[in-house]
């Protein structure tokens, strides 16, 4: 294992040790509102804080975007951190959650993890050398055809601009395939697409500390990942298509003629 890699999944298992030391715990967890729908609790700010101690004691020169500081400047290396992906399950004692860390270096993702706790199950990936979960490695599904095709999905949950949009895919996609899941956490539907579980995923709206991790454990599965344009833009615009190469082009080929200009770029 990659030696940065190795850092970040301990800096995971910390973090997640936090959380399940508190999901049994939450009537008593003070929780305060970022916005409309967008929570935030003590144990995303314990857990995001032991992440960074734990990746800045080894590299020091380091930065950090993560969920809950913001951007903390450093040199080309920058970590990216969701502490708790899925903090509205957490909070209703819905076991499906995870910690996201990805390393970014210059404009290029090159490591990722993305840990479940509470199933004990670990997703990491290096650029070049492939994908795994608990060291086992992984690869996106052999479907070809979107009607066999089970899919996860994201409801734009923190503003409802473009929410007409996103219900004609909906739409689109339950007429056209197996079947729709939206658990809520997109880490973790990502890495479900990389292990075979969805053969396909899209959400619009999401922060990149929402999505690095998984994007790039996609891609080492044999996956593809992009916006809605088919670009390598997902991280800045928030907009997510996920899957196996064929599931991909035939969920672009769906998504587009429902797309506004602002969302075609």
């Amino acid at each position: 294992m990659h030696p940065m890699l190795n850092m970040a999944v301990k800096a995971a298992r910390s973090a997640g040790k936090i959380i399940m030391r508190h999901h049994d715990r939450i009537d008593r967890l003070t929780v305060e509102s970022k916005g409309r729908k967008d929570y935030v609790s003590e144990v995303d700010r314990m857990a995001e804080a032991e992440i960074i101690r734990t990746l800045r004691a080894a590299y020091p020169d380091h930065g950090f975007l993560a969920e809950e500081t913001g951007a903390q400047a450093g040199d080309e290396y920058v970590w990216i951190i969701d502490p708790l992906d899925g903090t509205t399950n957490f909070l209703h004692g819905f076991p499906h959650f995870g910690v996201s860390i990805a390393l970014r270096f210059k404009d290029r993702l090159e490591q990722a993890v993305v840990f479940d706790p509470s199933r004990d199950e670990l997703f990491t990936a290096t650029r070049g050398n492939g994908a795994q979960i608990n060291d086992r490695r992984i690869r996106v599904s052999h479907v070809t055809d979107l009607e066999y095709a089970l899919l996860g999905a994201g409801f734009p949950f923190r503003s409802h601009q473009n929410m007409d949009i996103w219900v004609a895919t909906l739409r689109e996609f339950m007429l056209s395939t197996s079947g729709i899941r939206r658990p809520g956490s997109a880490s973790l539907d990502l890495a479900y697409v990389a292990c075979g579980r969805y053969d396909g995923f899209w959400e619009m709206g999401l922060n990149a500390w929402d999505m690095a991790a998984g994007a790039l454990i996609v891609q080492e599965a044999g996956g593809m990942v992009t916006d809605f344009a088919g670009d390598q833009t997902y991280l800045d615009n928030g907009n997510i298509v996920a899957g196996n190469p064929k599931i991909h082009i035939e969920m672009l080929r769906r998504i587009q003629p429902h797309l506004t200009a602002e969302l075609s770029r």
